[in-house]
């Protein structure tokens, strides 16, 4: 019985039982590995529990087609056909969850053409630029990062000394808006600042409070823009 079953596959080469299990256990392993990667560096809205699944699995079926065919040309094109008639419409959100999904399939192609060493190597380039994504926040840019809005009593045109302070404290230094309101000569404005050390918003807070003509300061921090 045990005989029969080894010797059920026919095909134009034997098939090698144990370089098949490796590779089978080899994807199944790196697929976790990118799917432990995926969990850990999300950031997004639209996590989703079967797709962290879907990349374990992907590597492993893609893995055993590559076994399968076997360099089959036959074969390969009849299974263009079988795919052919299943349509899958899963729409992923975040280009970056495509880039998950490539780099499994990569990996369950190495795996089934028998390429260990660079299944292994590849999975582990991948993680390690996630990861170097993940840590520097590589991409994120940052125009400003507090908006502050001031009701100036004074004339307009002493607004250079609320904007020397605020130069002093920032990089840059955007009016957002102006708006002159009737009952005072002074004006309410918004700036849009990238501060110099964000730590110490605070102290410029007070420091503008402080200002001989300033009747109330608001402020918000902003976000950085990775995403508009």
């Amino acid at each position: 019985m045990n005989n029969w079953f080894l010797r059920g596959d026919f095909g134009a080469a034997p098939t090698n039982y144990s370089a098949l299990v490796i590779a089978l256990l080899l994807a199944f392993a790196c697929g976790h590995a990118i799917a432990w990667i995926y969990m850990l560096t999300h950031s997004g809205l639209s996590y989703s529990r079967s797709y962290v699944t879907t990349l374990i699995i992907m590597p492993v079926i893609v893995a055993m087609v590559m076994l399968i065919l076997a360099n089959n040309l036959v074969l390969a094109f009849g299974l263009m056909a079988i795919f052919a008639m299943v349509r899958f419409r899963s729409i992923l959100r975040d280009t970056l969850d495509t880039t998950y999904v490539l780099a499994v399939i990569a990996i369950g192609l190495a795996c089934g053409t028998l390429k260990f060493t660079s299944a292994v190597i590849g999975c582990l380039a991948t993680c390690a630029i996630m990861l170097y994504f993940w840590a520097t926040a590589f991409g994120t840019r940052y125009r400003y990062n507090l908006i502050v809005n001031v009701q100036w009593l004074r004339p307009a045109g002493e607004l250079a000394e609320l904007r020397q302070l605020l130069k002093r404290h920032s990089r840059t230094a955007q009016c957002a808006s102006q708006r002159s309101n009737e009952g005072y000569a002074g004006v309410d404005v918004s700036y849009r600042l990238l501060l110099r050390d964000p730590a110490r918003a605070d102290e410029l807070i007070d420091e503008l409070r402080a200002l001989k003509g300033v009747a109330r300061v608001s402020s918000l921090h902003a976000g950085d823009e990775s995403e508009m």
